[in-house]
């Protein structure tokens, strides 16, 4: 399967449509803090101040616990909750990353109160609420493409409004929870992928990529894209990544 095809396989089972964005974009603006925020005083949410405070709506099932799972991994996140719809974004978003990508997402801050905002957080942003989740910015370009794109269509859908972050690198994104939950509810096929299963060749003296990806049964995209290569030149000793184009 090629990289394209499989990217808008992957954008229909997020429920989107591969197709070109226009009017959105990734930069941010007043206004769409200002829909973060109305979306939060619509659904009565709380700007929590503390830590107790956070514990407390823990306590009372208002936010869950976001462990990670393979798909995604928490990066020195200092409260580890979400709103319970926020959980599922990042577990379907990241299932679909991985296969798309093969890295994990990392998620660098969820619910965060008032009191842990860093200096050059909005005072109007919605981390206090447990709506907002950070992801990292990868450094592979491909997957920085395809996490951008995804976002876009997403917040095409008015299910969410994702920012590209500068300082550091990441990308903000506040999840409006009864729209993206009835997003979900409606998709036709709501399975996650399964990450492909990974073999490895060590490169002998006289194989090529397409010798390679000829005898494993996959193309030579696939097999670029799966070891970060950006030409086709491999040498003797070097140990390539081969996906399973079984693998769904």
């Amino acid at each position: 399967m090629t990289t394209i095809h499989r990217t808008i396989g992957i954008c229909f089972c997020l429920g989107v449509l591969a197709t070109p964005v226009a009017a959105q974009s990734l930069r941010g603006s007043p206004w769409s803090i200002t829909r973060q925020n109305r979306v939060a005083h619509d659904h009565d949410y709380t700007f929590l101040n503390t830590s107790r405070g956070v514990r407390e709506f823990v306590s009372k099932g208002y936010l869950v616990m976001v462990p990670g799972d393979g798909n995604y991994v928490l990066a020195s996140v200092s409260h580890p909750y979400a709103r319970p719809e926020v959980k599922l974004f990042i577990e379907r978003l990241a299932a679909h990353y991985r296969a798309a990508c093969g890295e994990p997402l990392v998620v660098t801050s969820l619910t965060r109160p008032r009191s842990s905002q860093p200096n050059n957080a909005s005072r109007r942003s919605v981390h206090p609420t447990g709506m907002a989740v950070d992801f990292r910015r990868s450094t592979d370009r491909t997957c920085r493409s395809w996490l951008e794109d995804t976002l876009l269509e997403l917040e095409k859908d008015e299910v969410l409004e994702a920012t590209r972050e500068r300082y550091p690198p990441h990308y903000h994104v506040a999840v409006f929870p009864e729209a993206y939950a009835r997003h979900v509810a409606s998709l036709p096929d709501q399975s996650l992928p399964t990450p492909a299963a990974v073999t490895h060749h060590r490169v002998r003296r006289g194989d090529s990529l397409w010798s390679i990806a000829r005898d494993y049964g996959v193309d030579v995209d696939t097999l670029k894209a799966a070891n970060k290569l950006t030409g086709s030149r491999i040498y003797a000793g070097q140990t390539l990544r081969i996906p399973s184009i079984s693998a769904k």
